[in-house]
């Protein structure tokens, strides 16, 4: 049992670790159920909430929960006679009542830099082995290569868009611990090969939203740390980011080496015959529009939980699960998803006005936010990563020790 001092920290690690063994699980079938780590993650949160308590200032999070419930009520009337009710409900909404549970327990919650970089570090253990484990089920990108699409054998037999996604977040945190957390040379090269060996088991995804994210969640970061510096360690920093630039571009020449230049073709948005492509999105965009004719024609209560994949079916014959999070939301939930996304996007924005010690904060708000508009909330990184923007991080003071003065003897 850890002390009461610790619990808050403690709950922290074991969230982030196993949110980064999510989808190796997932790839591995290691897991007792394919949305077990979320409800393991809110497990730990209302563990945290027993033993802790809340914040009282977090009150918008227990709102957010509570408008997520009339959309149930409204799926119940509107899902068709062959969807499963529960596992359809519990899919779609188990990774906002994830970020909820997160986002309740964390508000405000006291913890240190140095614990947030630790958690980070026990985050990306297990992405690395992941990365290991795609390496030895693909050792070779060439034999599997069928086109500019997404593949999935390249992603170790899994979906590429969660693989990239999570290997997107294993490169922030490295690239993190290159410029925070390498004072030798060593330490160095090892945090930039590693962050490369990921980058190109990213790229070769052939999925671009995780690789997008990756990139974008970095350079907020760096925008923010390069500001909390002294000008000689500024000075360091710019020489660390122009190896780290050089080698994500000896990564990028590898990768379009390997895949024959169909990677360079897919970021273009060409297809392997090298003709430009007429969307961009690769079908998203369209079913953007699809969800919000559905929040346009049912403004107050919106479509119901689910329906908007089932719709998809009935229509088209095929579910089509949505990829983007803020689209999903109004459609299913009318005007309480306007609500709930302004909680999400103000809240944490307020607490940065109040707390500001946090050097990770937009980093982390970036990756939820382009998270949800590539892969919606299929996995827990981004429910999670949104609730440590509202940590209370202080920068841990020097102990000073004192050596405790004997009694003269008379």
């Amino acid at each position: 049992m850890a002390p009461n001092s610790r619990k808050t920290v403690e709950v922290l690690y074991a969230c982030g670790y196993f949110v980064g063994a999510e989808v190796l699980f997932r790839m591995t079938r290691g897991a007792v159920a394919y949305e077990a780590v979320k409800y393991l993650v809110i497990l730990f949160a209302s563990i945290g909430m027993f033993y802790k308590g809340l914040s009282g200032r977090g009150y918008p999070y227990f709102l957010y929960l509570m408008l997520l419930i009339p959309s149930i009520f409204v799926a119940s009337t509107t899902l068709s006679f062959d969807a499963n009710f529960r596992t359809n409900i519990a899919f779609v909404l188990s990774g906002p009542v994830c970020l909820g549970f997160c986002a309740l327990f964390f508000y405000d919650k006291r913890v240190t830099i140095k614990q947030v970089t630790k958690m980070l570090f026990l985050m990306a253990l297990p992405i690395v082995a992941n990365t290991v484990y795609i390496y030895f089920y693909n050792p070779t990108v060439r034999d599997v290569l069928s086109g500019t699409t997404s593949n999935r054998a390249a992603s170790g037999g899994w979906g590429a868009n969660q693989v990239a996604t999570v290997l997107g977040l294993g490169m922030f945190i490295f690239a993190a611990r290159l410029f925070t957390k390498s004072p030798t040379m060593r330490l160095k090269i090892l945090n930039t090969t590693i962050f490369c060996a990921i980058a190109f088991r990213a790229i070769v995804t052939f999925s671009r939203g995780g690789v997008i994210t990756a990139i974008l969640t970095i350079l907020a970061f760096l925008f923010i740390y390069y500001f909390t510096l002294s000008k000689k360690r500024k000075n360091n920093i710019v020489a660390v980011f122009v190896v780290f630039c050089l080698a994500m571009t000896a990564t990028w020449a590898i990768s379009s080496n390997q895949t024959d230049g169909y990677i360079d073709l897919r970021y273009t948005n060409k297809d392997h015959l090298g003709r430009e492509k007429k969307d961009v999105t690769t079908g998203r965009g369209e079913l953007f529009k699809k969800e919000m004719i559905g929040f346009i024609s049912n403004p107050f209560f919106g479509i119901g939980s689910s329906r908007a994949k089932d719709q998809r079916i009935e229509v088209e014959g095929q579910g089509v699960t949505s990829h983007s999070e803020v689209s999903r939301i109004l459609a299913e939930h009318g005007i309480l998803g306007v609500i709930i996304l302004v909680i999400l996007i103000v809240k944490p924005i307020g607490y940065r006005s109040t707390s500001k010690g946090n050097y990770y904060f937009y980093a982390f708000l970036c990756f939820w936010f382009a998270t949800i508009n590539h892969s919606s909330m299929r996995i827990a990184a981004p429910a999670f990563i949104y609730s440590l923007t509202l940590l209370n991080v202080v920068n841990e003071k020097n102990l000073i020790h004192r050596k405790q003065l004997k009694e003269q003897e008379v």
